[in-house]
């Protein structure tokens, strides 16, 4: 397989201290190579958006270590990490985070304007990726001007706008109905199929389905994880450590 571009190793993310401190991770280690989705899964309050923000470099971790396209988060600089951030990665947040004040092609082409490119060139791109979702009438829309599914999608855009090595995706179908959703999921299956990694945190299984691997997470730890043969599950009430509930259906690794 190709090279990985997201590696996180025995990652711990704690909040607060003593005997109030929460373990949102606690010894999390994965990779994501290029050209692979991978999928999280996990009941709330299991560390998926902390894994999420920490794959990101939008957090730190207490302990371990982050590595995006080499690069250790905890040994760069604020200007240094805020670098990485818009050139290689790109998430799609639960809440959107659109700017009210610039329209949907302003908002898409932001990081890269950010990044020194061009204000023509910046649109360019940003029609480009509004194309690539069937969005091309909503470029001169206000965020107000849109329906929520139309916001999600515009949002996802600006995650896969420019040469992102890193795609990042916090429950990306939640405002959208089924089709509009399984075309989301095409497009962000392309872009790893054209060598992005991709990191999909979601509760829909069928949505999980479109990744090369499901990890499930429980209490901040990786519970189980298969291939997308299957859906990642949490093990049977006395099933033995790496058995899915789901059977053989699902070749572990």
């Amino acid at each position: 397989m190709s090279d990985v571009i997201l590696r996180v190793t025995d990652v711990h993310r704690v909040h607060g201290s003593g005997a109030t401190a929460v373990h949102a991770l606690a010894g999390v280690s994965l990779e994501v190579r290029s050209g692979e989705l991978v999928a999280v899964m996990g009941p709330s309050g299991s560390g998926k958006s902390t894994l999420l923000n920490l794959a990101g470099a939008l957090d730190l971790p207490t302990a371990g270590t982050v590595e995006i396209d080499g690069a250790v988060t905890t040994a760069l600089r604020p200007a240094d990490l805020a670098r990485l951030r818009r050139r290689k990665v790109g998430v799609v947040f639960q809440d959107l985070n659109l700017i009210p004040s610039l329209t949907a092609a302003e908002n898409i082409g932001l990081p890269l304007e950010l990044d020194g490119r061009r204000v023509s060139e910046a649109r360019r791109a940003a029609v480009g990726a509004l194309h690539e979702l069937g969005l091309d009438a909503l470029a001169d829309r206000y965020p107000d001007q849109m329906s929520g599914g139309q916001q999600q999608r515009v949002a996802i855009a600006r995650a896969l706008v420019g040469d992102r090595r890193l795609v990042l995706a916090d429950e990306p179908t939640g405002a959208l109905d089924s089709l509009t959703g399984e075309g989301v999921l095409t497009v962000l299956r392309q872009r790893c199929d054209a060598g992005a990694a991709g990191l999909l945190v979601t509760h829909e299984a069928r949505f999980a389905g479109w990744a090369d691997r499901v990890v499930y997470l429980h209490d901040g730890r990786i519970a189980d994880e298969a291939t997308a043969t299957g859906v990642a599950v949490p093990p049977a009430a006395g099933a033995p450590a790496g058995v899915p509930a789901g059977g053989t259906e699902q070749a572990q690794r």
